[in-house]
């Protein structure tokens, strides 16, 4: 068995001999990879690779499409999420995904905020959850942008507010695992460029997960990339080797645009 991702004795993610199928469609192919804590990871790879269904995985979100079946081990922090005995609402709350366009919900600012926190947590007062919503709306530079705006509604926003929003959304529940998919695709190049910033920052509390066909986005932000062909990890490793020495000829190819 072939392990990536480096040398890892105490890994946040391991993946041990995934597959997954949707009916009769193998979609993962016997995937091996260990992602290191508060880092950034970046999956990248031609359309129909398999890059969303791994990333669906680590918060059980392909659970949702009827005849998926999946093999194998994902351990987080110790535990295999994909034992039948694992509660999926705490995984979520634990694993929190931001979507390629942003969806916050139809409720104001301050709504979209304490909405998870009101669910998880039980009713608090009214002090902690103006304070929550400070925090969480500093952590991702919005609370001085929308901090005379907290109870307009959050569809009013620009889509890069709005995706930031949905990323205080997990910071407000305490999610210390972000997945991203492709979060940036609907963004013009300037909102990009302060998402990635964002992503970055972010990364010394959280251990981050993206999907990108930006091959460029992918090395200026993450620490470590997978490349994924037909539903295999090809290659793992830190992001300066995959893009300046790659080790598989595949993987050169769908870099070098001679395929994908």
């Amino acid at each position: 068995m072939i392990t990536f991702g480096g040398n890892l004795d105490n890994p946040k993610i391991h993946v041990n001999n995934l597959n997954l199928w949707y009916s009769d469609f193998q979609a993962l192919k016997d995937v091996n990879c260990s992602l290191r804590e508060k880092s950034i990871t970046a999956i990248i790879g031609p359309s129909g690779c398999g890059k969303s269904t791994l990333l669906r995985v680590f918060n059980r979100m392909n659970d949702l499409i009827e005849g998926v079946r999946t093999t194998g081990e994902v351990i987080i922090d110790g535990n295999n999420i994909l034992d039948s005995g694992t509660d999926l609402v705490t995984l979520r709350k634990k694993v929190g995904m931001v979507f390629q366009r942003p969806n916050p919900f139809p409720l104001s600012i301050y709504g979209n905020i304490v909405f998870g926190p009101k669910i998880h947590g039980g009713v608090r007062g009214k002090d902690h959850f103006e304070s929550m919503v400070e925090e969480a709306l500093n952590s991702v530079s919005l609370w001085d942008e929308l901090k005379d705006k907290l109870h307009k509604s959050a569809l009013d926003l620009s889509l890069e507010q709005k995706q930031r929003l949905c990323i205080a959304r997990l910071i407000a529940v305490k999610s210390d695992i972000v997945l991203m998919d492709e979060p940036c695709s609907a963004l013009d190049p300037q909102a990009t460029q302060r998402i990635e910033e964002l992503i970055h920052e972010l990364k010394s509390n959280y251990t981050i997960i993206i999907v990108t066909h930006n091959m460029q986005q992918a090395a200026r932000i993450s620490d470590e990339t997978g490349f994924m062909l037909l539903g295999e990890l090809i290659e793992f490793g830190k992001t300066e080797d995959i893009f300046t020495k790659p080790k598989e000829k595949s993987t050169e190819d769908y870099i070098t645009g001679r395929f994908g």
